[in-house]
C-alpha cells in the first residue's frame, strides 16, 4: 500500500462506514480493513490520517483503530509470521511519540496506549531511546506535551506493581529511575512552585493538578517493588507534605489530587519500615479526623454518577477502576492503618460511627448521607483481609458485623419501597455481599427474598447490586466444601427470582447488565432440575437477547454468561430428557446462522462450543442439518482465527465421535481437508496439541479402511516436526497419539509403519522417545492410554521377542513401571518458551471457554481396561504362557530391584504367575 492520497481517501472512506450503525454497512468495511491491515505501510497511513485529516471525527477514528491494530498485531508469535513488516515498526516507532504529544488529548490518550503495548514488547531492548526521548520533553514547558508524556510513562509503567520480583525486573526498573527519577523530580518540584504561582488562576490549577496526580501514580509504580534506597530518604517529607496538603479545607482541592494523595498514605502505611510515620497519637487522630472522615461523604459528585452515570459508579464501586474515588481511597487508608494500628483506629472510629448513626436517627430523609458514611466506615475497619471470589475472609474482631447487619443493614431492605433512599439499600446490599462469609447463615436467609424484591428497583446501582449479591451468595461454599445454599432452600423463590432476574433486564440501562446475566448463569447452576418447568420460556427470552446483542457485541462479559446460561439449559434439560435437544436446536439454529452468515467474530466460537455440546447430546448418528455444516467448518479462513481454534476442534470431534461412519460415506472427499487442518495446527507451537486432540479422534473413531491411505503421510509429518522443533509439550502428545494408535490398529502395525518409513526406526523411536520421556506424560487417561499401549507393544509385538529390537524390551518395561509408580517429570528445558493461546494479544483471538459447555473427560480404553496394572500383569502372563521360560528369565536378570518388586505386586494382585 502506497502512502498516497489516494490511498488515505479510501482510509477515510471505510473509517467512515465503521462509524455506521447498519451492521450492513459496518461490517463489510471491518472486514476490508482486516483484509488489509497486513500490507505495508497500512499503520503509517492511519497515522498519516492523524496528522492530514481535517475531520476530527475521522482523526479519533484513526487513532482507535490504529490502537486496536497495535494491540492485535504488534507482538511476534513464534511459529507465526511477523504481521508488521520491520520497516513499517521502525517508522512507528520513530514518529509514534511526536504525534502523540502533537495530537488533541483524546487522539493523544489512544496513542499513549498504543506506545505502552508496544514498550510491553519491546522496551528496553528494542526501544532503548524511548525514555530520552520522553524525558527531554519536560523541558517544553508545555503542560499538554508533559502531560501526554507523564500519561504514556504512567501505562507503561503501572504494571510493575504487578509483576513478580526478579532481578530481571528490578534492572529496569533501576534502567527507569536512572534516567527518570531526577527529571520527575525536578518536575514535580517545578509544578508544585507553579501552583504557588498561580493559586488563583482555577484553569492553570487544574492542568497542573492533573500533573502532579500523574507524577505521583509514576512515583507510586516505580515504589511499588519497594526500593528504600531510592526512596528512603524523602518518605517524610513527602508523607508530611500530602497530610499537610488533605488536611486543608479539601472541597477546593480537584477530587482526583485528594483520592491519589490519600492512596499514597494508605501504600505508606502499610509498610513495616514506615510505621514510624504513624505512631504518634495525634497524627493518627488527625489523619482519622481530617483526612478519612471528611472524604468518607457522599459528595455531589457521587450522588450525580449513582443516578446519571450508573455504569460507571458501580465499575469504581465494585471493581475498584484506576480512576478512584475519594471515599475508596479514604477506605484504602483506614484499612492500611488498622494493619498496625487496629485497636487505636477503631476506637477513634467507633465515636463517629455511632455519632453518624445518631444523626441520621433524628431526620432519616435528610440525615441519610450520614448512615451512609457509617457504613463505609464500618466495612473499611472490619476488612482485613478480602477477595473479590469470598468477599471478607478476615474480618476486625472489634466490630460485630452481625450485630450492625440486624439493626442497620437489614431494616433499609425490608422497607415496602424498593425505590426509597437508594443509595442506603445499595450500601445494605453491598454490605452483605461484602460481608456474607461473617453473617450467620439465617440472617443471608432472611436477606433473599429482600434482594429478589429489590431487583425491581428503578435504581440501576440497585438492581444491579441485588443481582450481583445473589450471584456472590449462590457461589458460597459451606462444610466440606458443598454449596451453602442448597437448591430445596431456594426453590420456594424460583418463580420470582427468575421473573425478576429476566425483568432487570428489561430495566432502563441494563439491557446489557453483566452482573444479572452472571446471576442468572448462577441460579441456573445452582437450582438445576427446578428450572426446568420454566426453560421454555427462560430459552425464548435468552435467544431474543442473543439475537439482539449479536447486532452489535459490546459487553464481553455479559455475552459470556449469556452463553454459559444457554448451555446450563441444555445440560440441565437433556440430562432429564436427551430428546428435548431438538427444541433447542428449534430455537437456536436460526440465531447461530445467522451469527455464522454475518461473521460475527466474537461470537463465532462460543456458538461452535454450544453446538458440539448439543450434537454431543445425540446418542446415535448426526443430524442432516449438522452434517449440511460439516464442509465449511473446513474452510481454511476460519482457522486463520486463533480464538476459533479449540471451539473448531471440539466440535470436529464431536462429529467425528457421533458420526464417522457418515462421513466416511458422505463426506469422504472431506478426510483430506480434516488432514489438512490437522497438518496446519501440528506446524504451530501454540496449537499442536489440538492438532493432537483432532488427530487421536480420527484414529479413534475413523473406519480404518477410510484413513488408510493417509496414515503414513500422517507419521512423515510428525516425524518432521520432531527433527525440526521438538518440544516438551509436543514429545507428550505425540507419545499419547502413538499409543493409542498401538491400541486401535496393534503394536505390530504400529512397528511396520515406523520401519516402512526408515529401516530400524521403531528401535529409535523406543530408544529416543518412549523409553526416556514416557515420565513426561500427564493426566490420568494419557496415562492410562501410553500403559495400555506400551503393554501391547511388550507382550503383542513379535519382533520385540525375536529381534534386535528384543534388548529394548526389559527397558521399555522398566519404562512402564516408572509411569506408574514414579513422580511426574514436569522438567521443561530452558531453551523452551511455550506460548499460551490465552497469551496471544487482542480480543479477536481470545478463546473463552464456556465452563458449562464443556467436554466430559473421554477414556478411549476404558471399556477395555479398567486397572492398568492388573492388565500389564495379566498380559505378561499371557505372553509367558506362549514361550515359557523366556519373560521370567528377562525380568529377573535385567530388572531393577525396585521396578522388580512393583511387578511382582501386580502379578500378585491379578493372581497371575509368569511361567
Amino acid at each position: 500500500m502506497e502512502l498516497s492520497d489516494a490511498n488515505l481517501q479510501t482510509l477515510t472512506e471505510y473509517l467512515k462506514k465503521t462509524l455506521d450503525p447498519d451492521p450492513a454497512i459496518r461490517r463489510p468495511a471491518e472486514k476490508f480493513l482486516e483484509s488489509v491491515e497486513g500490507n505495508q505501510n497500512y499503520p503509517l497511513l492511519l497515522l498519516t490520517l492523524l496528522e492530514k485529516a481535517q475531520d476530527n471525527v475521522i482523526k479519533v477514528c484513526a487513532s482507535v483503530t490504529f490502537k486496536n491494530y497495535i494491540k492485535r498485531n504488534w507482538r511476534i508469535v513464534e511459529d507465526e509470521p511477523n504481521k508488521i513488516c520491520e520497516a513499517d515498526r521502525a517508522a512507528i516507532k520513530a514518529n509514534i511519540v511526536h504525534l502523540m504529544l502533537s495530537s488533541p488529548e483524546q487522539i493523544q490518550k489512544q496513542l499513549s496506549d498504543a506506545i505502552s503495548i508496544i514498550g510491553r514488547e519491546d522496551f528496553p531492548q528494542k526501544w532503548p531511546d524511548l525514555l530520552t526521548e520522553m524525558v527531554n520533553r519536560f523541558q517544553s514547558g508545555d503542560f499538554h506535551v508533559i502531560n501526554g508524556v507523564l500519561r504514556t510513562a504512567h501505562s507503561l509503567f503501572k504494571r510493575y506493581r504487578h509483576e513478580f520480583k526478579s532481578n530481571e525486573l528490578w534492572t529496569e526498573i533501576k534502567l527507569v529511575l536512572d534516567a527518570f527519577a531526577l527529571p520527575l523530580t525536578n518536575l514535580f518540584k517545578a509544578t508544585i512552585e507553579l501552583c504557588s504561582t498561580h493559586a488563583n488562576d482555577a484553569s492553570a490549577l487544574r492542568i497542573l493538578f492533573s500533573s502532579l496526580i500523574l507524577i505521583s501514580k509514576l512515583f507510586y509504580s516505580l515504589n511499588f517493588q519497594d526500593l528504600p534506597e531510592f526512596f528512603e530518604d524523602n518518605m517524610e517529607t513527602w508523607m508530611n507534605n500530602f497530610h499537610t496538603l488533605l488536611t486543608l479545607d479539601n472541597k477546593l482541592l480537584q477530587t482526583d489530587l485528594v483520592s491519589n494523595a490519600i492512596q499514597f498514605l494508605a501504600s505508606v502505611c502499610e509498610r513495616p519500615h514506615y510505621k514510624n510515620l504513624f505512631e504518634d497519637q495525634n497524627t493518627l487522630t488527625s489523619i482519622c479526623e481530617k483526612v478519612i472522615v471528611p472524604n468518607m461523604e457522599f459528595r455531589a459528585a457521587d450522588e450525580e454518577a449513582f443516578e446519571d452515570n450508573s455504569e460507571e459508579y458501580i465499575r469504581r464501586d465494585l471493581e475498584g477502576s484506576d480512576i478512584d474515588t475519594r471515599r475508596r481511597a479514604a477506605c484504602d487508608l483506614v484499612r492500611g492503618l488498622c494493619k498496625f494500628f487496629e485497636g487505636p483506629v477503631t476506637g477513634i472510629f467507633s465515636g463517629y460511627v455511632n455519632s453518624m448513626l445518631q444523626e441520621y436517627a433524628k431526620n432519616p430523609s435528610v440525615n441519610w448521607k450520614h448512615k451512609d458514611a457509617a457504613i463505609y466506615l464500618v466495612t473499611s475497619l472490619a476488612s482485613k483481609a478480602q477477595t473479590q471470589k469470598h468477599g471478607i475472609t478476615q474480618a476486625n474482631e472489634l466490630v460485630n458485623l452481625t450485630e450492625f447487619f440486624v439493626n442497620h443493614i437489614l431494616p433499609d431492605l425490608k422497607a415496602a419501597n424498593v425505590n426509597e433512599f437508594p443509595v442506603l439499600k445499595a450500601d445494605g446490599i453491598k454490605y452483605i455481599m461484602i460481608f456474607r462469609n461473617q453473617v450467620p447463615k439465617e440472617h443471608l436467609l432472611v436477606s433473599i427474598p429482600l434482594l429478589i424484591n429489590h431487583l425491581q428497583a428503578e435504581s440501576t446501582v440497585v438492581h444491579t447490586y441485588a443481582a450481583h449479591a445473589l450471584e456472590r451468595m449462590f457461589t458460597m461454599r459451606g462444610p466440606n466444601n458443598a454449596a451453602l445454599f442448597t437448591a430445596a432452600e431456594i426453590a420456594p423463590f424460583v418463580e420470582i427470582l427468575l421473573t425478576n432476574l429476566f425483568k432487570a433486564l428489561t430495566l432502563p440501562g441494563s439491557s446489557e447488565n453483566e452482573y444479572i446475566m452472571k446471576a442468572i448463569m448462577r441460579s441456573f447452576s445452582l437450582l438445576r432440575e427446578a428450572i426446568i418447568p420454566y426453560i421454555p420460556t427462560l430459552i425464548t427470552q435468552l435467544t431474543q437477547k442473543l439475537l439482539a446483542v449479536s447486532k452489535n457485541p459490546s459487553k464481553p462479559h455479559f455475552n459470556h454468561y449469556m452463553f454459559e446460561a444457554i448451555c446450563l439449559s441444555i445440560r440441565i434439560t437433556c440430562k432429564a430428557n436427551p430428546a428435548a435437544v431438538v427444541n433447542f436446536e428449534e430455537a437456536l439454529f436460526l440465531v447461530f446462522t445467522e451469527i455464522l452468515q454475518n461473521d460475527v467474530q466474537e461470537f463465532i466460537p462460543y456458538v461452535f462450543q454450544v453446538m458440539s455440546l448439543l450434537l454431543e447430546t445425540h446418542k446415535n448418528d448426526i443430524p442432516s442439518s449438522y452434517m449440511a455444516l460439516f464442509p465449511h467448518l473446513l474452510q481454511p479462513v476460519l482457522w486463520e482465527r486463533t480464538g476459533n481454534i479449540p471451539a473448531l476442534v471440539r466440535l470436529l470431534q464431536a462429529f467425528l465421535e457421533r458420526g464417522s461412519n457418515t462421513i466416511a460415506s458422505a463426506a469422504a472427499d472431506k478426510i483430506p481437508g480434516l488432514l489438512g487442518v490437522f497438518q496446519k495446527l501440528i506446524a504451530s507451537k501454540a496449537n499442536d496439541h489440538q492438532g493432537f486432540y483432532l488427530l487421536n479422534s480420527i484414529i479413534e473413531h475413523m473406519p480404518p479402511e477410510s484413513v488408510d491411505q493417509y496414515r503414513k503421510q500422517i507419521f512423515i509429518l510428525l516425524f518432521q516436526r520432531l527433527q525440526n522443533s521438538k518440544t516438551t509439550k509436543f514429545i507428550k502428545s505425540f507419545l499419547v497419539f502413538i499409543n493409542l494408535y498401538c491400541i486401535k490398529y496393534g503394536a505390530l502395525a504400529l512397528q511396520e509403519i515406523f520401519d516402512g518409513i526408515q529401516p530400524k526406526m521403531f528401535g529409535m523411536v523406543l530408544e529416543k522417545i518412549i523409553i526416556p520421556e514416557i515420565q513426561k506424560v500427564s493426566g490420568n487417561v494419557e496415562k492410562k492410554i501410553c500403559a495400555v499401549g506400551i503393554t501391547k507393544l511388550l507382550t503383542e509385538c513379535p519382533p520385540m521377542m525375536d529381534t534386535e529390537y528384543t534388548k529394548l524390551w526389559t527397558p521399555l518395561l522398566q519404562s512402564l513401571i516408572g509411569l506408574f509408580e514414579l513422580p511426574e517429570d514436569n522438567t521443561i528445558p530452558d531453551e523452551e518458551h511455550f506460548i499460551d493461546i490465552e497469551d496471544t494479544p487482542g480480543y479477536q483471538t481470545a478463546f473463552s471457554q464456556l465452563a458449562f459447555a464443556g467436554k466430559k473427560e473421554h477414556d478411549p480404553v476404558g471399556q477395555m481396561v479398567n486397572n492398568p496394572r492388573i492388565h500389564l500383569a495379566q498380559s505378561l502372563h499371557k505372553l509367558s504362557t506362549a514361550c515359557p521360560g523366556r519373560v521370567p528369565s528377562m525380568v529377573s536378570t535385567s530388572l531393577n530391584a525396585e521396578a522388580l518388586q512393583y511387578l511382582q505386586g501386580y502379578l500378585q494382585a491379578a493372581s497371575v504367575t509368569l511361567l
